[in-house]
Formats: C-alpha cells, sequence, structure tokens
C-alpha cells in the first residue's frame, strides 16, 4: 500500500489509506475488568433525570413551584421503589380480607416519606441526582433550599468524586483550609461547558474545512472520527481554559509588584509568568497540549477571516469588505477574555457580524475614560422625552444591589433569606476585567507567536520528553493522533481515571450563558 504521505491529506483516498492502515494494525489490549465505568455527564440545564434513563419527558416535570417541591424530587426518582409503611406489613393468602386491609391502608405520598427519612438519608438522594437539579431543587420550597444549602459541603465532595473527570481535578483541586462548596464545584463544571462547546465547534469547522467533508453521506462515514478528536479536544482545551486564566491573574499580579513595569520592559529568555504556569502539567498534559496549540489559534484566527481570498470583486459583491482584525485583538482576546470570549466569537453566525462583534468587544477595553460619551438623540424642539413611572417602578423593583436590598430589607419589603448568601454569588470564572486592569495588560501583552510555544517547547526539552524538536507531531500528524483509534483505552485511564468513560454529547441550546446562580 502506499505511504500516507503520497495522497493529499484530507482527501477521500487519503482517508481510505488510513482507515486501511488502522484495520491492519495489532488489535489494541482488551480493558481492564472490574473498573466502574465513569459517570462523566455534563450538568446541562432542560436535561433531566428520565431523559438520561430514556424515558419520555412529562411537560409537569419542567415546571418548577413551590407548590410541587417534592412532586420534582418524585420525578428524579421515577420507577424506583421506596420503603413505605404498607411494605412492612405482612400480607395474609389473597382473599375477601386482605383485599380490605389493602383499601384500608393505601401508601403514604412521597413528600411525607422523604420528609419522615433522617437528614442524612435525605442529603445522600439529594447528592445522587445530577448538578442542575440539586441547583433547581433549591427554588422548590424554603425547607428545600436550607436544606440544600446546609448540606454543600457532602453534596460538593460526592460530586468531585463521582462525576468529575480526573483531569479536571488535577488542575482545580479542593481548596485546603475551606469547606467545599458549590462556586467550586460548579466553576469546574463551568469551564468543561466551555471546553466540550468549542471542541464541537473545532471539530465541525475541521470536518468541513479541512477534510472536505461537506454532503450528508461524507459526514456519516466521517462521524466516529469526528466524535474521537471531539472527546480528546476537551481536556486539551480545558487545560488552555487554565492556562489563560491563570495567565491574566499573575500578569495583574507580576505588574503590581513591579509597579507597573511589564514583561516588555523586563529581558528574559522564557516568559516568567509561562514558565510558572507550565510547570503545573505533567510531562504528558504538557505534550500533549502542545503539539494540538497551533491547531487551536489557526481555527480561531481563520474564523476571523474573510471566507475567501479571491480578489476584492467578490468580495465586495458578497459584501466581505473588513479585513481581518489586527494581532493584537487575537492576542487581547486569548489573553484578557480566555476561551469563553473565543467561544462566544465563535459561534456568532455571519462574517460582518463576527467582526462587529470584535471590534465591539475591544473598543470597550481600549476607550479611554475621559472620552465623552456619544450624545444621546434629543427630542423634538429641544425637549428631552421624560421617563415613564411605570419604567422607574419596574427599574426600582429590579434593584438588587447590596444596599437596595438592605433599604428594602429595613422597610419590609422583602424577607431575609438564603438566595442573597450562597456561595455561587462569587461570580463566574475568568469574569470581565475593569477599566484599569484592561488598559494594563493590553499595554504589555506579548506577540501571538510568543504566546505558550517557545517557552513550551524549551521546556519539553528540557524535561527530556523528547529528545529532539522533530519527534513532536505537527501538521497532519496531529489530526493522526486525535482521530486515530489506537491507545483509546489508555488515553481514557489517563485522563478520566477509568476505563472506557462514557462520551455525552453536550446540548448545544444549554450552553448559551452559562452563569453560575
Amino acid at each position: 500500500m502506499e505511504p500516507l504521505h503520497m495522497t493529499e491529506f484530507g482527501s477521500d483516498r487519503y482517508l481510505e489509506k488510513l482507515n486501511q492502515s488502522q484495520a491492519n494494525a495489532p488489535p489494541a489490549a482488551t480493558p481492564a475488568v472490574g473498573l466502574a465505568e465513569s459517570q462523566f455527564i455534563l450538568p446541562l440545564r432542560g436535561s433531566s433525570w428520565s431523559e438520561l434513563e430514556g424515558a419520555p419527558v412529562k411537560p409537569s416535570d419542567q415546571k418548577r413551584s413551590e407548590k410541587r417541591g417534592f412532586s420534582f424530587l418524585r420525578s428524579r426518582f421515577h420507577g424506583k421503589s421506596f420503603p413505605t409503611a404498607a411494605s412492612n406489613v405482612e400480607h395474609p393468602e389473597p382473599g375477601p380480607s386482605s383485599a380490605a386491609l389493602t383499601t384500608a391502608r393505601p401508601s403514604l405520598p412521597f413528600d411525607q416519606l422523604f420528609t419522615a427519612l433522617p437528614n442524612e438519608l435525605q442529603v445522600e438522594i439529594i447528592a445522587s441526582l445530577p448538578l442542575s437539579d440539586v441547583l433547581s431543587l433549591r427554588l422548590a420550597s424554603r425547607s428545600l433550599h436550607a436544606l440544600v444549602s446546609f448540606n454543600e459541603t457532602p453534596i460538593t465532595r460526592y460530586h468531585l468524586d463521582h462525576h468529575v473527570p480526573a483531569y479536571a481535578k488535577r488542575l482545580y483541586p479542593a481548596p485546603d483550609g475551606v469547606p467545599l462548596n458549590f462556586h467550586h464545584l460548579c466553576g469546574i463544571w463551568h469551564r468543561l461547558h466551555v471546553a466540550a462547546k468549542l471542541s464541537y465547534l473545532m471539530c465541525e469547522w475541521v470536518s468541513k474545512e479541512l477534510f472536505c467533508r461537506n454532503t450528508e453521506e461524507k459526514r456519516r462515514e466521517f462521524g466516529p472520527q469526528r466524535e474521537r478528536m471531539r472527546r480528546r479536544l476537551i481536556p486539551i482545551l480545558f487545560t488552555l481554559f487554565h492556562f489563560f486564566e491563570t495567565y491574566r491573574k499573575l500578569h495583574l499580579k507580576y505588574l503590581a509588584e513591579h509597579s507597573g513595569h511589564g514583561l516588555l520592559q523586563t529581558p528574559h529568555t522564557n516568559n516568567p509568568i509561562e514558565t510558572e504556569i507550565l510547570n503545573m502539567y505533567d510531562d504528558r498534559t504538557l505534550l500533549r497540549v502542545h503539539e494540538a496549540f497551533p491547531l487551536v489559534v489557526s481555527s480561531f484566527c481563520r474564523r476571523l477571516r474573510p471566507p475567501t481570498y479571491v480578489g476584492r470583486v467578490e468580495r465586495s459583491l458578497r459584501g466581505y469588505l473588513r479585513e481581518k482584525p489586527p494581532e493584537e485583538v487575537h492576542v487581547a482576546i486569548l489573553c484578557l477574555g480566555g476561551l469563553r470570549e473565543v467561544e462566544r466569537i465563535w459561534e456568532v453566525k455571519g462574517y460582518n457580524l463576527r467582526r462587529a462583534t470584535v471590534d465591539n468587544w475591544y473598543a470597550l477595553l481600549t476607550r479611554d475614560p475621559a472620552e465623552p460619551e456619544t450624545k444621546r438623540r434629543r427630542g423634538m424642539l429641544g425637549l428631552k422625552r421624560k421617563k415613564s413611572s411605570v419604567a422607574l417602578g419596574k427599574a426600582s423593583a429590579n434593584d438588587t444591589t447590596p444596599n437596595a436590598r438592605r433599604s428594602s430589607n429595613a422597610q419590609g419589603k422583602l424577607p431575609e433569606s438564603l438566595v442573597f448568601c450562597t456561595s455561587l454569588s462569587a461570580g463566574i470564572p475568568m469574569g470581565p476585567l475593569g477599566k484599569e486592569e484592561s488598559r494594563l495588560l493590553i499595554s504589555d501583552l506579548p506577540a501571538l507567536h510568543g504566546i505558550w510555544s517557545e517557552t513550551a517547547e524549551a521546556m519539553i526539552l528540557d524535561r527530556k520528553i523528547v529528545e529532539r524538536p522533530s519527534d513532536i507531531r505537527r501538521g497532519q500528524h496531529v489530526f493522526i493522533t486525535l482521530i486515530g483509534e489506537d491507545c483509546a483505552e489508555d488515553d481514557d485511564q489517563w485522563l478520566y481515571g477509568t476505563v472506557a468513560p462514557d462520551s455525552i454529547r453536550p446540548n448545544l441550546d444549554a450552553i448559551e450563558e452559562d452563569s453560575l446562580e
């Protein structure tokens, strides 16, 4: 058979040879017996327990109200048996007396059975629910809200032990000296959501643009390779989320310690901030992410280019008048916005609208606060339009600042509640920066080709992970690693901590805006 490099990369003949070579390869080792399957399930909004088990979803399960607090739990445990008062009675032989006994002693409703259980058993039942259901359960009633809020630590520990993959716990270990709470757990799931959504978007783009899988038949044939690539990109993108999040925090700390003198004014061989972050990664993680990093950056940069470079006439006819953004804009999106901003910009449809979104985001960071805002349009004869009293009433009702809540509590409008005292009020990971912090970082950002690559390759050679730079996979060899079938069990054991975990495709509609509250 002809070698792979004799055929054009991504063509039908190339994929046929690749599949034939993998079919002739020796079979992989069988997975170890006795290891439990992974419970890696993304806690998606809108997903229910009955959907995960294959049962039809009832319309009544979608409502949330205080009156159906325990019916919410009943729907999550549909089909599971619970001890009842009648179950402990020894039933005699069938006859008239047993029928009368059955009608005389009906089973108790679920809410009474659940409240009759000890608090420890109630917490164990709630902890076994998906995370989205646990958070929604706090809205059912005040008693359930208090039960969940007072037991954050055992519920969080259960989910960390059973549902969070191993690579996520390695990068975000449990804090020392602080009780576990929902903010730590939901922060990990937020990053997993971003990595899963961005992995899906990248695989769709790679399949269409690089592998030319445009027809429905070709996409169906390429489905297994695309699924393997998607699953292997999620840990890589999750690690990059950690890298850019930590880089922004350490960069601000570096500027504060050096009185505003950043890295551009300090001579260095390797970036000291990147060196500190890369020392947190093991050899295998560092090599895998370094090999796939050019794919992530180049695919995002090509997403911000016009769809065609045929000529100015065709571009003007199609309406693609804007050029690609400058390099400093790409660097600002990666270092200041992180992968969450990359994912948000990526899913904007239409090149002109996507470029306008990038320009507006960058303008908010670079605008001088002393610059006057654009004047609003005045009414006829120079008269201003008076605001409606109804609008003012709505604005005051929607004001949820601490001072507003304190004043309203003093007036007796809002009762004291645990809603405003939860751990989720701390905000999402890598949230937006202030104006001053953004201007400090923008003036000290590195070049696009200097992010990660130079420092990571030098560290890989220093650790002797590979002997020579030519041993690092580049180009089409990275794609072969991502879509290949070999070493699948070994990767799953290293990443997820178990053999052959379930691969759950994320619901695309559930990751539009994943706030923690």
